[in-house]
């Protein structure tokens, strides 16, 4: 007897590799395929100026968006938030759009997060909250980053090795065949409900 299929499919990969735009074409085509699916969650897109990439925002899959962080000061604030790298995480924006996204309601069919990182997880709320949707059975589709040098964020490490998380690694050679392949998994899943 086969395993069943996972319900929590992780994508991960080097930054910049397409990880949130293969989330967002699985969406897209499970949408078309699935017209009455119903979908929470959120993903981050980056913020451009000039070319020049100077933060990230949070948007909801019903299009609200809030700043997640930023390289510039917006306000007084702002210096004393955490820090990644060159970006101050805005913690309070992130959980009043991504917490009420990652709510259990009876009728959800799919959870979408886009990404649990190390800027996400600076909120107290935001990987319990993650941590109570993995416990439905519900799927879930979000991203992850890769280990660097080694070293596993510990929240990120939890989700990789949970029973029932399949974690697919994405890299520019591979991502039609990964978008294909999660597209097919998740619609087995959403016959099943």
């Amino acid at each position: 007897m086969a395993a069943a299929p996972s319900r929590c499919l992780l994508v991960t990969g080097p930054p910049g590799v397409g990880k949130t735009t293969l989330v967002m074409r699985v969406l897209e085509t499970l949408r078309s395929s699935h017209p009455h699916l119903a979908v929470r969650g959120f993903y981050t897109r980056e913020v451009r100026e000039n070319g020049e990439r100077v933060g990230f925002e949070v948007v909801t899959l019903d299009g609200r968006s809030g700043p997640l962080a930023s390289s510039r000061i917006s306000s007084p604030e702002s210096v004393r938030w955490p820090t990644v790298g060159k970006y101050k995480v805005d913690v309070a924006s992130l959980e009043s759009l991504a917490l009420p996204e990652l709510q259990v309601k009876e009728d959800t069919d799919l959870f979408i997060i886009d990404e649990v990182g190390k800027m996400e997880l600076f909120s107290s709320a935001f990987f319990p909250a993650v941590m109570r949707v993995m416990e439905f059975n519900i799927p879930v589709l979000a991203t992850i980053p890769l280990p660097r040098y080694g070293r596993d964020i510990p929240g990120v490490a939890r989700l990789r090795n949970h029973p029932g998380a399949d974690v697919f690694t994405l890299n520019t050679g591979n991502r039609d065949t990964m978008r294909e392949s999660i597209y097919n998994q998740l619609s087995r899943l959403m016959q099943k409900r």
